[in-house]
């Protein structure tokens, strides 16, 4: 049977032909997979972690090593002691600040109390002739008890007087006490019957005083 001329003869198509394996490598199973690179989106391996991953290492490192570990915790141990040496500082700068503040406390007070006492002192010391002037005419007034107008001297008298009380300042009248250089001021010395010496026998003006402060000291007559 003739051939179809208007036909193209049919060929076989060639074999594929395989990579060949260079000599001497695995064949098989024994042959390691292909190794590819990783694509845009495929996930980092162990090798492409992050920094964290070797300081990791680096600790992990050194709490292997007794020596790294030793200057470690003394670095902790340093900035432990820096830390409380700060606290220390300032406790003692606040109760500097506390031990001042209360200094300035009690000056101030003590201050005030004595500007006050002064005030006192000069107030007294400016109205304490009007009071011996009243006391004056006190003792050579008409013994009337009907009298207004003695009367009126004696509420004038003691209103001066209770005030002042009020301010701190009290009289005293030192007749029968022995001699005080510091509260009494002898105008006089004379003998007197049944009087020890160096005693007060008589008190012509009396005396004031603000506790330990005296305003005025009493004008007395001494036993000789």
């Amino acid at each position: 049977m003739n051939p179809d001329p208007s036909r193209a003869p049919e060929t076989e198509a060639p074999e594929a032909e395989l990579p060949q394996a260079p000599p001497g490598a695995p064949e098989g199973h024994d042959a390691p997979a292909p190794v590819s690179a990783p694509g845009p989106g495929a996930a980092p391996g162990p090798a492409d972690a992050d920094p964290a991953h070797g300081a990791n290492q680096a600790a992990a490192k050194a709490d292997d090593d007794p020596a790294a570990a030793y200057e470690a915790a003394g670095e902790e141990l340093q900035a432990l002691a820096d830390r409380a040496a700060k606290a220390d500082e300032y406790l003692a700068l606040a109760q500097r600040t506390q031990a001042d503040f209360e200094n300035y406390r009690k000056r101030a007070a003590r201050e005030t109390r004595q500007a006050q006492e002064r005030g006192a002192v000069k107030l007294a010391q400016a109205l304490l002739p009007a009071v011996d002037n009243l006391e004056r005419a006190l003792e050579h007034a008409p013994a009337d008890e009907d009298d207004h107008f003695v009367a009126g001297i004696k509420h004038v008298l003691s209103d001066v007087v209770t005030a002042l009380q009020k301010a701190g300042i009290e009289r005293y009248s030192p007749e029968g006490e022995p001699f005080d250089p510091t509260l009494h001021e002898a105008v006089a010395q004379q003998p007197a019957d049944g009087a020890e010496r160096g005693t007060v026998v008589e008190v012509f003006q009396r005396g004031y005083r603000m506790g330990e402060l005296v305003v005025r000291p009493a004008r007395v007559v001494v036993a000789g």
